[in-house]
């Protein structure tokens, strides 16, 4: 049971949501007292140094070279996406209050939906389709609310 569940995406996909939900109420207390940059500045280092030892503890650490440069090139693009993501989520954080800012930021699931149809060539079924549009939908509501 434990093995299947660790290897269930839904699993990491439901604790990357909780954690996500975490982090929005930690940097909310957090970006109080400091400049919203220097926030993201404190939360990278610490996410470098957790990342670093999980990947030693793992032995997941390989040799650069060997990494093909598409994936630098498009590894580099995401960390350059997260960073200017982060930077903006901090900056809005400072200004908004979590329970609004949160769920826009959450737009970002369906720009993936969209982005994945328009540029991965994924397929939404009719389904899917109305579940994006109710998040966004949902998200502009708690934003206004």
């Amino acid at each position: 049971m434990t093995r299947s569940l660790l290897a269930n995406w839904v699993f990491w996909a439901v604790l990357s949501a909780a954690f996500a939900a975490l982090t929005a109420i930690f940097a909310k207390v957090g970006v109080a007292g400091v400049d919203s940059d220097f926030a993201t500045l404190i939360r990278t280092v610490v996410i470098l140094a957790l990342v670093a030892a999980i990947a030693g503890m793992r032995g997941a650490w390989q040799p650069v070279a060997e990494v093909p440069g598409r994936t630098w090139l498009f590894l580099l693009l995401s960390g350059l996406a997260t960073g200017a993501s982060w930077l903006c989520y901090f900056r809005a954080l400072k200004m908004g209050d979590a329970a609004r800012v949160a769920p826009v930021d959450k737009l970002s699931v369906v720009l993936v939906a969209v982005f994945g149809v328009i540029f991965l060539g994924e397929k939404l079924s009719a389904v899917a389709a109305v579940g994006v549009a109710l998040i966004a939908a949902g998200a502009v509501l708690v934003a206004l609310g």
